[in-house]
């Protein structure tokens, strides 16, 4: 008899604790959607910025159509891409592309003193640090939530619900990783 009752107590015990790393991954889950649904929101925001920054540019650098265009393209596909990582390649384009944007503004002194392209880019940057920082939030309940899939015994628990990893979303730009050129 006692020990029918260790058993179901064991069990019991086996249970409950089961049933807390489920709820831990359903958590983890929900924070890494709502991480991105930031990042979605700050990306947004920018790309609705975009192009009041392109028409104000326009006005001065009537002859770098080459450049607007590729910053109105860029936008497009950021705002069309449907999946993290045509999101990601979408969203590295557009970093690119509004980086040659502002090397083009700063070839016209007038541009830079208007005060609507100033405040468009004080805007601009703000978001950009915005996005920074989402995605840092995003990509640290990623970690969480893909150190819980893997680690044991949660990975059993997540195998038997179908938890996933979740990807991690970068923004890397090319020209941080070179190294710097030094001329005297």
């Amino acid at each position: 008899m006692t020990i029918l009752l260790i058993i179901i107590i064991i069990a019991v015990l086996v249970a409950f604790y089961a049933i807390s790393i489920y709820n831990k991954l359903v958590r983890l889950r929900n924070l890494v959607q709502e991480g991105w649904s930031s990042i979605d929101v700050m990306l947004k925001k920018r790309h609705d910025l975009i192009p009041n920054l392109v028409e104000t540019v326009k006005g001065y650098a009537t002859h770098e159509r080459s450049t607007l265009d590729s910053v109105i393209q860029a936008r497009a596909s950021a705002v069309n891409a449907n999946n993290l990582h045509d999101k990601e390649a979408a969203e590295k384009n557009l970093s690119q592309a509004m980086m040659n944007l502002m090397a083009v503004a700063e070839q016209y002194p007038d541009l830079k003193a208007n005060a609507n392209f100033q405040q468009l880019q004080g805007e601009l940057s703000n978001i950009e640090g915005d996005i920074e920082k989402a995605r840092r939030y995003y990509n640290g309940t990623v970690r969480e939530n893909n150190t819980a899939v893997e680690s044991f015994p949660s990975n059993i628990v997540a195998n038997m619900y179908k938890f996933e990893k979740a990807q991690f979303f970068e923004l890397q730009n090319a020209a941080e990783r070179e190294v710097p050129t030094v001329k005297f």
